[in-house]
């Protein structure tokens, strides 16, 4: 089987990015083969070096509509999936035009600024040319035709029960105004000073936040958080929009409940033995909520910690996230080429 082609404009790394690295590692071990395809050549970017240590040499395009035809024309994959708005505006004309089959994910809760918020509005209008789906229900409302849900989904670590004594509330992101970044530290200022503050990432927010608020806010940057996942109390989500975000996700998996924004597909994945809903810009609410997860008695902090990865496990595995991906793939396709059709139910305008 020629494999399926994973099309993303990537720099840094956020939530598409390691959805695609997880999704391509999660079709390959399905027997599908799968490969990332970078729109242009930005370099030795983070998002590039994620793909490379996990073995996924990624396609690297010109950043222009025929370079792209050309490499699909060339490289014949069985499948396009596009993640984004550039890659799903280039991808599906280019791949209809090559007699290619083409998936689209819809990944993002927010309407950004002017520009791209109408590149977003002309990614959703021509997402008829492909199959969409969408990480929440939220989002797959928001397309203007019939669009499927297929929650991302992450591997789950080994399991470990050695409760952190751990006082950190940590944001994990990209630091720019959709994210919320400013909104997790007007809540770490007025927190009591028992509760340590961590913002894990980078952005275009982050000298102006640590210059306010470096003194009350530990900024880390990017970071490996295979490791920092082990000295987090509980993950703060201050989002003023999202999908489903994969820090949400990674938190679970490695135990660590979650106090966040009632936004996007949140309310749908966390229960009250794994995260706490506040409403967007409540900080009381939120320092409340994370103050009540550090303060929890050590046999309560275990439970929630096996609650968390049980949660995982059960709804949004990797292996059962293929399943569902591999579906969609089929119908793209109009075949069984990809494996058992289970058909993803359809949200309608």
């Amino acid at each position: 089987m020629e494999p399926v082609l994973q099309l993303l404009d990537a720099r840094h790394v956020g939530g598409i990015e390691r959805h695609v690295e997880v999704l391509c590692r999660a079709l390959q071990a399905a027997g599908v083969p799968s490969r990332p395809v970078l729109l242009a050549d930005h370099g030795a970017t983070p998002a590039r070096a994620l793909f490379e240590r996990a073995g996924l040499e990624p396609l690297v395009g010109d950043g222009t509509f025929r370079g792209l035809l050309r490499l699909l024309r060339r490289t014949r994959p069985s499948l396009v999936h596009t993640h984004g708005y550039k890659a799903g505006i280039l991808g599906r004309p280019a791949a209809r035009l090559a007699g290619i089959g083409v998936v689209s994910t819809f990944h993002a809760g927010e309407r950004g600024p002017f520009p791209v918020g109408l590149y977003q509005d002309v990614d959703r209008w021509t997402s008829w040319l492909g199959r969409r789906i969408a990480v929440s229900a939220p989002i797959a409302k928001g397309i203007p035709f019939p669009t499927g849900i297929v929650p991302n989904f992450i591997d789950l670590p080994p399991a470990d029960d050695a409760v952190p004594a751990s006082r950190i509330a940590a944001f994990v992101g990209r630091l720019s105004p959709e994210k919320g970044p400013d909104l997790f530290c007007e809540a770490a200022v007025r927190s009591p000073d028992s509760i340590r503050w961590v913002m894990f990432g980078d952005g275009p927010m982050r000298a102006e936040l640590e210059a306010r608020c470096g003194d009350r806010v530990a900024f880390r940057g990017v970071t490996d958080m295979a490791t920092a996942w082990g000295e987090i109390g509980v993950l703060a989500i201050t989002s003023r929009a999202e999908g489903l975000p994969m820090a949400a996700l990674e938190a679970l998996a490695h135990g660590v409940p979650v106090a966040a924004h009632r936004v996007g597909g949140l309310p749908d994945l966390l229960t009250p033995e794994t995260g706490d809903l506040v409403d967007p810009g409540d900080a009381a609410g939120l320092i409340r909520a994370v103050a009540a997860r550090l303060d929890a008695a050590p046999e309560q902090r275990l439970a929630t910690r096996h609650a968390c990865r049980a949660l995982v496990a059960e709804r949004h595995g990797a292996e059962a996230g293929a399943r569902r991906m591999l579906a969609v793939y089929a119908e793209a396709n109009g075949s069984a080429a990809f494996g058992e059709t289970r058909r993803v139910p359809q949200m309608q305008e």
